[in-house]
């Protein structure tokens, strides 16, 4: 199993109208695809009236030129999906739009509320009814409630931040304002930008690149931005030190062209790849990495290393990890169907192979007994990051421990399982030498069990189904 990536946001706000600001978000989720695959939505602000058009799906499957073209407007958020609380269904997909006694508020929301299942027994208590099964309905119900007696929707944002358990960067969207938001861990990233005098929001540079925005800045973890009638506000009173952003960002979920928090994605990768070189060296031939995370990982530990780095496996660009399916046969014959190995280059070779995690570990087997079919002679399993010994309750798909190899088996255990000549993973004391350029500490909870904040017991992915 390979892990899923994040969800992915992406606002625009301008104070004139913009015929083709759909199109421009529409390119920042294609930027941002690799966050989500399950589902992709948009919704426009022109003149005080809400457009929004989602569903299922990959954003070039979803939307149309003549969808796009029909949704001009000054304000605009997206998003790209993958299920962290709630099941994949239309209902489900992102951005949500509801109406209420104020007006009308969108919402697109990155990262997990871990508290959800209690927020909404006290919501529904109290007469509400709910459309979906995920959290950001939960966030919706609670930003309009606390608008009511709010004086701006801002501060009605403000005051839901302090209940909500977990991590979020959000994008709120109402009639005339796009407010920004980073839970005060910063677990998920979000970073501004501008093209010309208008802004830009994103999950990740990369999307901002895409569009041709400049990068500002990110947004701080607990900050509150908002953009009205053309002016900027920052409201940083959630904003403190004890910043835990996911680690796990840097090692697979990112793109390694972005930079997270002032440090480049790719410079880490690299990193890990130079520490598997000095922690669990190893005589070979060719060092290869499984695509496309573990490519970077792989040429560090090249570099520190003197082995030459090659290709050693090609990736199926064309199924997306939604093709993936969930039986043990299915997901043996995926691997297959999207790796396939270079013999010529691995022919006769000792070769270490680099990828970023293992899981549960049928992956991995499966690309190990590929290599060996195709004449390796020894293949030697390096690991970019340290063992996942615990589920994580902030938006990454890292299941219980009884579902994790690292749990199940011993090392010569796993070994074994995986059929490899040996087996290294990179030293959990030495993970925060990966970003020496990050301006924030990171969460490293699914490695360590020491969380920012106090987990449940047991988090269920469809809890309200």
């Amino acid at each position: 199993m390979a892990l899923k990536e994040e969800c992915g946001v992406f606002g625009y706000y301008s104070t004139q109208d913009r015929p083709n600001i759909a199109k421009t978000v529409y390119y920042g989720l294609f930027a941002l695809q690799h966050r989500g695959q399950e589902a992709c939505g948009i919704a426009v602000n022109k003149d005080r009236v809400t457009t929004c058009k989602k569903d299922l799906g990959l954003v070039s499957d979803v939307f149309s030129d003549a969808d796009l073209t029909a949704m001009p407007g000054n304000i605009s958020i997206g998003h790209v999906r993958y299920s962290t609380i709630g099941s994949n269904t239309r209902e489900n997909a992102q951005p949500l739009f509801v109406s209420y006694v104020k007006g009308t508020l969108a919402i697109a929301h990155n990262g997990n509320i871990f508290n959800a299942d209690e927020l909404r027994k006290e919501l529904e208590n109290s007469g509400a009814l709910f459309h979906s099964t995920n959290d950001t309905e939960i966030i919706a119900y609670l930003i309009a409630k606390a608008r009511i007696n709010c004086p701006s929707v801002e501060e009605a944002v403000a005051q839901v931040v302090p209940k909500l358990k977990g991590s979020f960067s959000l994008l709120v969207m109402s009639p005339t304002k796009l407010i920004a938001v980073r839970d005060p861990f910063g677990v998920r990233p979000l970073c501004m930008g501008r093209i010309g005098e208008d802004y830009v929001f994103a999950s990740e540079t990369c999307a901002l690149d895409t569009v041709g925005a400049e990068f500002v800045r990110d947004v701080k973890p607990g900050e509150i931005i908002t953009l009205h009638h053309g002016q900027f506000s920052s409201d940083e009173r959630f904003c403190t030190d004890k910043t835990a952003s996911c680690i796990f960002e840097h090692i697979y979920f990112a793109r390694p062209d972005s930079v997270i928090d002032g440090q480049s994605v790719n410079e880490s990768r690299v990193l890990t790849g130079q520490l598997l070189a000095q922690q669990h060296p190893v005589d070979a031939d060719l060092v290869i990495g499984v695509p496309d995370s573990g490519l970077s990982s792989a040429i560090g530990y090249s570099m520190e290393s003197g082995i030459p780095f090659g290709l050693g496996l090609v990736k199926n660009r064309y199924i997306g990890r939604t093709f993936i399916q969930p039986s043990q046969s299915q997901r043996e014959r995926s691997v297959a169907l999207k790796l396939n190995v270079l013999k010529s280059n691995v022919n006769g070779k000792r070769i270490i192979m680099v990828d970023d995690s293992i899981v549960r570990g049928t992956t991995i087997a499966n690309i190990v007994k590929l290599l060996k079919k195709a004449g390796a002679l020894e293949v030697h399993v390096r690991i970019a990051s340290p063992k996942f010994l615990f589920p994580c309750f902030f938006g990454t798909d890292v299941p219980d421990s009884d579902q994790l190899a690292c749990c199940k088996y011993t090392d010569e255990q796993l070994l074994e399982k995986i059929s490899a000549d040996s087996l290294g993973f990179l030293d959990v004391n030495t993970l925060e030498q990966i970003a020496p350029n990050s301006k924030v500490h990171f969460c490293k909870g699914c490695f360590t069990g020491v969380y920012p904040s106090r987990p449940p017991e047991r988090a269920k992915k469809n809890i309200f189904e």
